[in-house]
């Protein structure tokens, strides 16, 4: 029989005046627009159509009250998107306290629960 230890995932959602604003959803188009200087292409990467990643990161700039990204239209030399610095200041934010809530919730788990925990 293998031996199985409890572990632990999380998923962070942020709320503003009770409504999500953002997500793990919204951070991971954010990284592949940054990456990849396109939202499209972020879209498509994830295998999402672009109406739905523009409308869910549209959602999330209005219930933030501030923009994500800043967008310049296509034409010649094909248009594109990079991160505002306040989009930019969010998802380094998240992910950071993302990273934190997990090392915390790991070290919450091994003390209550260290007969089911895996120790590190």
């Amino acid at each position: 029989m293998e031996n199985f230890a409890l572990e632990l995932q999380m998923s962070l959602r942020l709320f503003f005046g009770g409504e999500k604003c953002f997500g793990p959803g919204p951070a991971a188009l954010l990284e592949a627009t940054d990456r990849l200087g396109s939202l499209r292409a972020a879209a498509a990467e994830a295998d999402m159509a672009y109406s739905k990643a523009w409308t869910s990161l549209r959602s999330c700039e209005q219930a933030l009250g501030f923009p994500l990204l800043e967008r310049e239209a296509g034409g010649r030399r094909g248009g594109g998107s990079r991160l505002t610095p306040m989009g930019r200041a969010l998802l380094t934010a998240y992910r950071e306290l993302e990273r934190r809530l997990e090392e915390e919730g790991g070290r919450l788990l091994r003390e209550l629960l260290p007969q089911l925990a895996e120790e590190e």
